[in-house]
């Protein structure tokens, strides 16, 4: 997500680490870096086992007619230093939430 790009230096003053993940491969995730200009925030392929990362978190479609495959739901996920989720917002896939809104969440905790 571009955005994250541009708001990199906001969230390290709040010491987060921005990081994305999606159940395409590496490859996928590549050329889609690539037609964005780039990124330089980690983004991790949950491809194989296929999803099992996005379905931990509960947020995996699973397609009825062929269950090795799905696709995620557009999720963000705030997790603490000690591994705990303290916040998650799962909005339309056309959607992202402003940044504003994860830097006030970030504020509060």
């Amino acid at each position: 997500m571009p955005s994250y790009e541009d708001d990199l230096p906001r969230f390290e003053d709040f010491d987060t680490q921005v990081l994305g993940i999606s159940v395409d491969s590496v490859h996928s995730h590549e050329a889609w870096q690539k037609s964005i200009g780039g990124i330089s925030y980690p983004l991790c392929a949950d491809f194989y086992p296929h999803g099992e990362v996005a379905e931990k978190y509960g947020v995996l479609r699973k397609n009825e007619n062929e269950p090795a495959y799905g696709a995620s739901e557009r999720a963000l996920f705030i997790i603490d230093k000690d591994g705990i989720v303290q916040w998650i917002d799962v909005h339309p896939i056309d959607r992202q939430p402003d940044n504003e809104e994860l830097f006030d969440v970030l504020r509060k905790l």
